[in-house]
């Protein structure tokens, strides 16, 4: 398999995604990292093309850890950064970055990293992550550093129109509409 070294990835969710077929919780969803840097499900493996090796890989975010989790970061290699870390400032993240020298990067941006206490924008509520105000400064000062080459938005969940759906079931002159 190829690695890709010119090029990081910034992983800004929750949970690190870097489960294998042994983890707890064996979710494919959960293991994109584990793919991503190599490790993994085999077939899934044997499906792409290229790696990124951990080591060019930075978690950011990350608070809600599964105890089997921290093996595979320290294991691996990887970089995280926890909310705390990225609060005030983006520092430490673009002082990795400038380590790494990369000048190209690709975001990966789960919506379950915004604090749950702010607004509940994925699949599960995950208190006490980054707030929006600084997912957008982190975004913005990793754009201004180097070159975003690829951008992807993850697990948003329109909750209220879900439950608008169900709840407006059955009302006169709007049954049936297509939202």
């Amino acid at each position: 398999m190829i690695q890709r070294p010119g090029c990081d990835a910034f992983w800004i969710d929750s949970h690190p995604d870097i489960g294998t077929p042994r983890s707890r919780y064996p979710g494919y969803h959960a293991m994109a990292v584990a793919a991503l840097t190599g490790h993994g499900d085999p077939d899934v493996l044997a499906l792409l093309s290229a790696i990124v090796p951990p080591g060019r890989v930075a978690l950011a975010g990350l608070h809600a850890w599964a105890d089997d989790d921290f093996p595979n970061v320290a294991e691996w290699g990887i970089r995280s950064f926890s909310p705390a870390d990225l609060r005030d400032s983006t520092g430490p993240l673009l002082d990795w970055v400038a380590a790494t020298g990369c000048s190209r990067v690709a975001v990966h941006f789960d919506v379950d990293t915004i604090d749950s206490n702010e607004i509940v924008l994925g699949l599960g509520a995950e208190p006490d992550g980054l707030t929006g105000v600084q997912a957008r400064r982190i975004v913005a000062d990793l754009d201004a550093a180097v070159d975003v080459v690829a951008f992807t938005v993850a697990e948003f969940i329109p909750r209220q129109v879900i439950s608008l759906q169900q709840l407006l079931t059955g009302f006169p002159l709007i049954s049936g509409t297509v939202w």
